[in-house]
């Protein structure tokens, strides 16, 4: 098993390094650029921006961002026994717990991408994950019977659950919420929030390979990433695009998986069918104005492939870019919407 990195920022590699580079090409930036990192929710983050009307100092930054990340954890974090999800998923009742605005709000953009992929994302996968070795308990990798799949398929389901702008319930006991698939990107969204109220404008967000960017970098040019080819290995980016003002987020199939009598098992699983993904769909790269959404969408595209996700973008309008298996090679496919943000010119023009 391995886990790569799923977006490798070309401009953010350079940065980590500039403190080391020649002075010349130090001088190249036009504007200050501060920047924040570390580790949080089992992952890195990194946040690159430049100061709004007052210096924000990164040791501010960080004070106001551990604020996010506690609230997140208390809220979504299937790892904390004492986090409202946790609580929710051990309720064995029908009655209705109060929950906060952010658990709420996230579990709606769950269920809202559910219902705009026809069941592709699902947040009720939780205990599917686990019987097939992919849940927080890491339990050795088995291939689990039909029907034991088949049980624990009528255990899930969006359907099943009930919201009011104040409280949450399932119909079925057993029923298990896990919001990694657009958890991370809420947590994106809400540190691109919270520089904004700084009346910072240009920016960087990245916290576990998910992002957002908006305006420009400190060279004054708009940020540019790189979508990682998704052969494993040291990074390396197969194409540089220009995501403008906008969250990113991308899911592959490479991410974690095991391989058994020669058969690979992807942790991208299928709700229609409660296995992995088989399909030759490698990876897929979304921009969306929210970093959440743009989540949601990579997974439920991985799980649709890519003739499906590739209507799915066009019914929608979503830039969406994928990266597909054939044979021992990739080759890549973009929606129309994609196509403008391989320009620096045209996204700096859409700003």
């Amino acid at each position: 098993m391995r886990k790569p990195l799923l977006l490798w920022p070309l401009l953010l590699s350079y940065l980590l390094l500039s403190g080391c580079s020649p002075q010349s090409e130090q001088s190249a930036y036009l504007y200050e650029q501060k920047k924040l990192e570390g580790q949080a929710i089992g992952t890195t983050y990194t946040i690159i921006y430049l100061d709004g009307d007052k210096p924000l100092e990164p040791t501010q930054l960080e004070q106001e961002f551990n604020v996010l990340l506690n609230n997140a954890n208390q809220s979504m974090s299937t790892y904390h026994r004492n986090s409202e999800i946790s609580a929710f998923n051990r309720l064995l009742s029908a009655e209705p717990m109060n929950a906060s605005p952010t658990l709420l709000k996230v579990v709606q953009e769950g269920i809202r991408l559910n219902e705009m992929t026809d069941g592709a994302l699902d947040i009720t996968l939780k205990p599917l994950s686990a019987i097939w070795g992919f849940g927080p308990d890491k339990k050795p990798h088995t291939i689990p019977s039909q029907s034991a799949i088949e049980a624990v398929l009528a255990k899930t389901g969006v359907d099943k659950l009930t919201l009011t702008t104040t409280t949450i319930a399932k119909s079925v006991p057993d029923l298990e919420l896990d919001l990694n698939t657009i958890g991370k990107g809420f947590l994106v969204d809400e540190t691109a929030q919270l520089l904004e109220r700084h009346n910072i404008t240009n920016y960087m967000v990245e916290i576990g390979g998910e992002m957002r960017t908006k305006g420009h970098n400190g060279r004054g040019t708009p940020w540019r990433i790189g979508v990682v080819n998704p052969t494993g290995g040291v990074p390396k980016a197969q194409r540089a695009v220009y995501p403008g003002n906008n969250g990113i987020a991308t899911s592959g199939d490479y991410y974690q998986y095991f391989e058994e009598n020669g058969v690979r098992y992807s942790h991208i699983l299928d709700p229609s069918t409660g296995k992995p993904i088989g399909h030759k769909l490698a990876s897929v790269t979304v921009f969306h104005p929210s970093s959440m959404t743009a989540d949601g969408l990579a997974t439920a595209i991985m799980v649709m492939g890519a003739e499906k996700g590739l209507a799915l973008a066009k019914k929608h309008n979503l830039a969406i870019y994928l990266i597909i298996r054939d044979g021992d090679k990739f080759v890549s496919k973009m929606s129309p919407a994609f196509e403008p943000y391989l320009d620096a010119d045209k996204v700096a023009k859409m700003m």
